[in-house]
């Protein structure tokens, strides 16, 4: 089966680095020796990395290679992640929106079938949004990671492709072990590790002072070592370096390396105690690892998980955070961490198995009989 993959690949973001590698481990197993083709911004990494063809995803350059895998294609795979959104700048032509759904349009017109898989949809608010997601009609089938994407979609008039609710496809990543990011730190062996997950929204600062209030309080009180997580290079290091800087503890902190793959930062965050975070899929690695966590919810993505893992009564909106209360809830989950981790790996068992249910799905609809 010779399969295409759209996403937000080769950009160097850890979740959906994380979501490609899912995707291609779980079709590899499943499916007799497919012929996988990805559509990157690093085309040479990504095919590194994942052993797969690529093909140069932006309108600059290869348009033709574009053309070429989609005609040879039997499936557009369109996903996962959050793509279909106009949260960021969405003109004309440019944007993530129009982008991700004129690949599909030109798949359909190449003879290509298309899913959308383990997508997050939304926000679209814009009129020009609303239009564009019409478009998106013209998939053959669809999967959603939570219920709201569902009901989401429907909202959009997006009714023709049948919807199905399944979870991340992270939510079956196999992990492999190692312990490069363990290593890099240099620990006595002793200490409580407490990751922090921390990235840039817009023009919205005010978690930052909010979240270093309650890491110096875990630090004082628990003697936690907070370490800083940068799941998108350098912009989640400056949102970190930003928490630092109005921490009294700051010199009792730690920050990672940014050129640590996700499979390294899914095995350092299983050895926290605890995740105190921003980043969806850093709150999904805690979910897979049975770490507790408390998200600080930018997007409904993020808030759909938090529900699903167990721990959103813990956490709280972004516009919303009261310090204080996430300080107690913090010290709650460190004195009985064994109760919190427990409910987090049931409910990642769960997840677990409807993630592996995309690819079920997949086959069920498009493999030649």
């Amino acid at each position: 089966m010779k399969i295409v993959i759209s996403g937000f690949y080769g950009l160097g973001n850890t979740g959906d680095e994380a979501i490609l590698e899912s995707i291609v481990d779980n079709l590899r197993d499943s499916l007799d020796a497919p012929d996988i083709t990805v559509f990157s911004l690093s085309p040479e990494q990504t095919a590194k990395e994942h052993n797969v063809k690529t093909v140069y995803r932006g309108w600059r350059h290869d348009n033709k290679g574009k053309i070429k895998a989609l005609r040879d294609a039997d499936l557009l795979i369109s996903g996962g992640g959050g793509l279909l959104q106009d949260a960021y700048p969405t003109k004309f032509l440019f944007g993530p929106l129009p982008y991700y759904l004129l690949i599909v349009l030109l798949a359909k017109l190449c003879g290509s079938k298309v899913m959308f898989f383990s997508q997050g949809i939304g926000p679209v608010t814009s009129t020009w949004g609303k239009i564009l997601m019409k478009m998106a009609n013209l998939a053959d089938f669809v999967t959603v990671r939570d219920q709201f994407s569902k009901d989401y979609l429907h909202n959009l008039g997006v009714k023709k492709p049948e919807t199905v609710v399944t979870s991340d496809i992270v939510f079956a990543f196999k992990k492999k072990e190692d312990s490069a990011c363990m290593d890099s730190l240099q620990l006595k062996g002793d200490e409580k590790l407490v990751a922090v997950s921390m990235r840039p929204w817009f023009e919205h600062t005010k978690q930052f002072e909010q979240t270093a209030q309650i890491l110096d309080e875990l630090i004082e009180k628990k003697g936690v070592t907070p370490v800083f997580v940068p799941m998108e290079g350098h912009h989640d290091t400056n949102a970190s370096q930003q928490v630092m800087k109005h921490m009294k503890h700051s010199d009792k902190t730690i920050m990672l390396g940014e050129k640590f793959t996700p499979n390294q930062y899914l095995n350092f965050i299983s050895n926290c105690e605890m995740t105190i975070g921003m980043r969806l899929h850093a709150l999904i690695f805690s979910t897979l690892s049975g770490v507790p966590h408390i998200g600080l919810s930018y997007d409904k993505k993020v808030e759909s998980l938090l529900k699903r893992s167990g721990m959103w009564d813990y956490s709280a909106d972004l516009m919303e955070i009261d310090a204080e209360k996430l300080t107690q809830n913090a010290l709650a989950i460190l004195d009985n961490r064994e109760h919190y981790a427990s409910i987090v790996r049931d409910n990642a068992e769960i997840m677990r198995k409807e993630a592996v249910r995309n690819v079920d799905l997949l086959k069920e609809n498009f493999l030649k009989k």
